[in-house]
């Protein structure tokens, strides 16, 4: 149960970068309208960010706790000292699980940069 009425947040944004996607773009020129498509592309992260966040943390948190760490500080720190490498058992898992981490990232950020 949410405590607050509609629109949604994930709604106002959308609404926001619709309204500077159909009306305000299209009007504008130069440095206006350079930094109304920079708009444009943060409301759009925020929206993935909002769909997609709450999701995404516990997949991040259930692949840590899955390799035996309680966040990425540790992971980190097990990489830096060489307790995790690249040749050791936890290797492929390790790629694994930060390849996720990024593509996760990467999808909020800008999903195209995946589809190369």
């Amino acid at each position: 149960m949410i405590p607050h009425d509609p629109p949604s947040a994930q709604q106002l944004v959308e609404s926001v970068r619709e309204w500077l996607e159909r009306d305000v773009l299209a009007s504008t020129t130069g440095r206006v309208q350079f930094h109304t498509r920079v708009a444009i592309n943060v409301l759009a992260m925020v929206e993935r960010e909002l769909e997609l966040g709450p999701a995404q943390a516990t997949d991040h948190r259930d692949r840590l706790q899955a390799l035996g760490f309680a966040d990425d500080a540790e992971l980190a720190a097990a990489i830096r000292s060489g307790v995790v490498d690249d040749d050791g058992p936890q290797a492929g898992a390790v790629r694994d699980a930060v390849w996720a981490s990024v593509r996760d990232k990467l999808i909020v950020a800008n999903p195209r940069y995946l589809e190369a």
